[in-house]
């Protein structure tokens, strides 16, 4: 074998002409700096933005990626339980206000109308008693399917509406049927 000489040839550079030759960075590494990172997430705006564009691809019940996972985890954030169950204790109170408002005004028109011998007068009294009784029967029932709502559901949203619903429902029906007798108007 015939022996083959390789020369090697060493190049040098000075600290100007190395910085100027050799990419130093590490570009290739696929690394990123603060800067490019912080550039790279988006703002509120951008994220509300790529959110209403994805809105309807969102599944809507899951135990995350879903529209189900945003509620409970932004509920659990801002403790919406807590503002709920607040909000239908205040709502039950409402509509007890109401329904003894309700009451005194009945017992004023008896008062006022107890003199009379009419009997058109009294048969309406019976009949506008009977509808502020089926009323007040209603707030009662709405307000314990409504605590029962809260203590068995993790969708709170069903329980403010079941809540919001019925009560100001019976409380109108009342209303309408006592507002005639008494002058009162509608709640």
């Amino acid at each position: 074998m015939a022996e083959e000489r390789l020369d090697l040839i060493k190049v040098g550079y000075n600290k100007i002409q190395y910085v100027k030759t050799i990419d130093t960075s590490f570009n290739e590494l696929g690394t990123t700096t603060v800067t490019e990172d912080l550039i790279a997430t988006p703002n509120i705006q951008e994220f509300f933005t790529m959110y209403n564009t994805l809105f309807y691809d969102i599944p809507a019940l899951g135990e995350n990626q879903s529209h189900q996972y945003l509620v409970r985890t932004s509920g659990n954030y801002i403790n919406f339980d807590e503002i709920s169950q607040e909000v239908a204790a205040l709502q039950a109170e409402i509509a007890q206000l109401r329904a003894d408002l309700l009451n005194a005004q009945m017992e004023v028109i008896q008062a006022q109308a107890g003199g009379s011998d009419d009997a058109e007068t009294n048969a309406q009294l019976q009949q506008i008693q009977k509808e502020l009784d089926e009323a007040n029967q209603n707030i009662v029932e709405t307000n314990t399917r409504s605590e029962e709502l809260q203590s068995t559901s993790n969708n709170v949203g069903a329980v403010g509406g079941a809540t919001g619903g019925s009560g100001n429902g019976g409380g109108s029906s009342v209303a309408a049927g006592g507002g005639g007798a008494s002058g009162g108007g509608g709640y």
